[in-house]
């Protein structure tokens, strides 16, 4: 299945354009700052960074921040499918996946418990504990991703 992945017209386009592979990977990081940015500075946010920051400015940077994981989906799925036999065996690539399946499945609860907040009229400042604890995951498990991204270049 991966190898015929890699050898769709589009996959190949990928592989072996001049233009192609470097294009997807600058939108690559193009999404990746979009969300990474985003969600690590609502992280910093509810961990006590910021304080003049209102939290409520984050409440609508979540479409934004899909938009740059959307962005990050399509090209991230194009860049693979150029390599796809290689990276499924890929540790920092199989690292990466799970970091950001963390990632985005715990800004969704941090953002659902922030609109939770908001819409009950509590202070904007007060951040409880299981909210701290979610952003120092969600922090920890971005830059896990960033810094596993960057391992697949240099670790098989």
């Amino acid at each position: 299945m991966l190898t015929t992945l890699e050898n769709t017209s589009l996959a190949l386009w990928v592989g072996e354009s001049l233009w192609a592979y470097p294009s997807l990977l600058a939108c690559h990081i193009v999404g990746l700052a979009i969300v990474a940015g985003i969600f690590s500075m609502r992280d910093l946010k509810l961990l006590g960074f910021f304080p003049t920051l209102d939290i409520a400015a984050f409440r609508h940077l979540l479409r934004l921040a899909l938009l740059g994981f959307a962005i990050n989906a399509i090209s991230g799925f194009l860049l693979f499918s150029s390599q796809a036999s290689y990276l499924a065996t890929s540790i920092p690539f199989l690292s990466k996946l799970v970091c950001i399946a963390v990632g985005m499945s715990t800004a969704l609860v941090l953002q659902s418990r922030l609109s939770f907040q908001l819409a009950s009229g509590l202070e904007s400042t007060s951040v409880d504990r299981a909210t701290q604890l979610l952003a120092a995951l969600s922090l920890s498990v971005w830059v896990g991703a960033i810094i596993a991204g960057r391992l697949i270049a240099y670790i098989f």
